[in-house]
């Protein structure tokens, strides 16, 4: 039985791959003629209100099949449109994408039934999340009209974007959640509003969005009462995911907000105890909201590879690594990474891709991640490390060369990589492992229950959280190191500090525009690059790139073990000008200004080598 189960979801892995390969295929368009990629640019342009051409194309495609909405910011930005009609924009994109994926959903929905494939245990559940996604993206509209384009924009006013001192407000004002020890919070699954003197107050989700919340309970009640007439014949899970959506029901319909922190946490409890490879994300992540940590609307449904085999050693480079670097550090440091350690054995790893998705996701898809957040739940239960590499590999196949890219890296090198993606499969996943499964890794190192809380007094934790992140998996490959990848990784290094430059103005990504920050400074501090008409790359600088990495990372661990504020390690690297960081290094920003300049003037611009 659980063979046939297998059987069916590699079925369903496969076709799934298939589908977003068409999707993907869309990107074709920019060169050749593609009657559906054609009508979808169409509609997208008319909407939002772009003229077609290749440049506004590309725009359309990266917003609805790559889920990424910072081109699209950069074309508003050229219609000279007030701040409500871009928003307004943002929004009609947003309802279009969403309703563009429902619609994909659904007839994949019909397909799964035709080729009646899983048990009724597992269509009850896909039906159900499916019902109570598209609740949820009916949400995300208000949620983002409430909270990021109403309350932030006034606080943003009020105190002229100086955030220490709006996140002084929340603090002094009580509009922060406190967590189950009555401290406050690192999240928050609350709203402000004003009262009727024009002060803001916190009320829960539940208080600021009550038709949006009841529909969501009453959906998730439908799809309880169905679950406990099915059994899981197959992984004998009904107990353990019933008490899980029994948890987010409660959740979503408690209103004291002081007490929405446990019993979120609660939810993460009964998630932690699912182990099936079919597996539900819910509201986790908080990037989209600076000032409280708004927790997002996301919610999906993720499926592991069923015949994907891995031989990661990320796991224990990790676990050794930090060991030995808290040893040398001392006993508080190493009572901390003891803790992370069985963390780290506790982890969950599913490597797969997203099956269904929806509220905060039409806005952006993860390549990984590592959940939960609440480190009380993580402390005793472990995390859950979600890897979507196929997902990444396909995309990346997929899109264009950007003239951007080859204005700033040499063709060669532009032509290598993509040879790189095609060809050697095997060996990029095993970056990727490195890379990207090392930094979900990474965030679980030298944390503990009030680690962030501690360090977000100026509101800038996650700001050097990323940097942390990926710089852990950095340190697990420096410590078992394989002369044949090091110029893979410094390439993947070189790759992502630079491309993530264009996100400076995307707030809720901005934790990786500052972690891009940080490894520039690194890489031309090492002069494993210089900028002069090119980006030139000289891998014979590795060990002293390795070095400095090192002695980085070492000054982080202890601004965490000492839980000083983010701001003091971020403002090693970075200041706020005009609302945006920029590097301290005089070398590495002009190479910054630089590239966001041309990013503004052909960001959208494609090229064939």
């Amino acid at each position: 039985m659980k063979q046939q189960f297998m059987n069916d979801l590699q079925i369903i892995y496969d076709e799934l791959q298939i589908r977003q390969s068409l999707l993907n295929s869309y990107y074709n368009i920019l060169n050749s003629s593609h009657k559906e990629a054609q009508l979808l640019v169409n509609d997208f342009l008319k909407i939002v209100g772009l003229k077609e051409n290749k440049e506004n194309i590309l725009v359309a495609l990266n917003r609805v099949i790559g889920l990424r909405e910072d081109s699209l910011s950069e074309a508003l930005k050229k219609l000279n449109l007030t701040e409500d009609e871009k928003f307004h924009k943002k929004e009609q994109a947003y309802l279009f994408v969403s309703r563009f994926y429902i619609n994909k959903f659904e007839n994949f929905m019909i397909w799964m039934r035709e080729k009646s494939l899983l048990n009724e245990f597992y269509w009850t559940i896909i039906q159900g999340v499916h019902a109570v996604g598209i609740a949820m993206s009916g949400w995300q509209s208000s949620w983002t009209s409430h909270i990021i384009n109403g309350v932030n924009r006034e606080l943003f006013q009020l105190f002229n974007g100086d955030e220490e001192k709006i996140f002084q407000k929340l603090q002094d004002d009580s509009l922060l959640d406190l967590n189950q020890y009555n401290d406050v919070g690192d999240r928050c699954y609350s709203v402000l509003i004003k009262d009727h003197m024009g002060n803001y107050k916190s009320v829960s989700y539940k208080e600021a969005f009550s038709d949006e919340v009841n529909n969501i309970v009453n959906t998730l009640n439908v799809v309880i009462d169905s679950l406990s007439e099915k059994v899981d014949t197959v992984f004998n899970q009904k107990e353990q995911w019933i008490n899980y959506l029994l948890a987010i029901k409660n959740a979503f319909n408690h209103i004291n907000k002081d007490e929405l922190i446990e019993y979120w946490a609660k939810v993460d409890e009964c998630w932690m105890a699912i182990t099936s490879p079919i597996q539900l994300g819910h509201p986790l992540e908080y990037y989209e909201d600076h000032y409280r940590k708004a927790v997002a609307l996301e919610w999906d449904l993720r499926i592991i590879n069923p015949s994907l085999n891995s031989n990661s050693n990320t796991k224990d480079n990790i676990k050794k690594f930090a060991l030995s670097m808290a040893e040398n550090i001392g006993e508080d440091a190493l009572k901390i990474i003891e803790n992370n350690i069985i963390q780290v054995d506790k982890v969950q790893l599913y490597i797969g891709r997203p099956m269904f998705f929806y509220g905060a996701e039409f806005n952006g898809l993860f390549s990984a991640q590592v959940v939960p957040n609440d480190e009380s739940v993580s402390s005793k239960l472990g995390k859950k490390i979600f890897a979507y590499s196929d997902f990444v590999l396909e995309s990346k196949k997929a899109k264009p060369t950007m003239k951007l890219s080859v204005e700033f890296f040499e063709k060669e090198f532009i032509l290598n990589q993509k040879d790189f993606i095609s060809r050697e499969t095997s060996l990029w996943h095993k970056i990727y492992d490195i890379t990207t499964i090392g930094h979900e890794f990474g965030h679980i190192l030298w944390i503990d229950n009030t680690t962030e809380t501690s360090m977000n007094k100026s509101g800038q934790f996650k700001n050097i959280e990323e940097f942390k992140a990926t710089v852990g998996g950095l340190m697990a490959f420096f410590a078992n190191d394989k002369k044949p990848l090091r110029e893979h990784i410094i390439n993947d290094i070189v790759t992502r500090a630079v491309g993530l430059m264009a996100w400076r103005e995307v707030g809720e990504v901005q934790p990786y525009y500052c972690e891009g920050l940080m490894h520039l400074d690194i890489l031309f501090q090492s002069k494993v690059i210089k900028f002069t008409k090119t980006i030139e790359i000289d891998y014979s600088q590795y060990k002293k790139m390795r070095k400095l990495y090192t002695k980085a990372y070492m000054k982080l661990v202890h601004h965490y073990i000492d839980k000083k504020d983010a701001n003091i390690y971020l403002s090693d690297y970075a200041f706020k000008y005009n609302g945006v960081y920029l590097p301290k290094n005089e070398v590495v920003r002009s190479f910054v200004e630089k590239y966001y300049e041309r990013y503004q003037e052909i960001g959208q611009v494609t090229v064939k080598i």
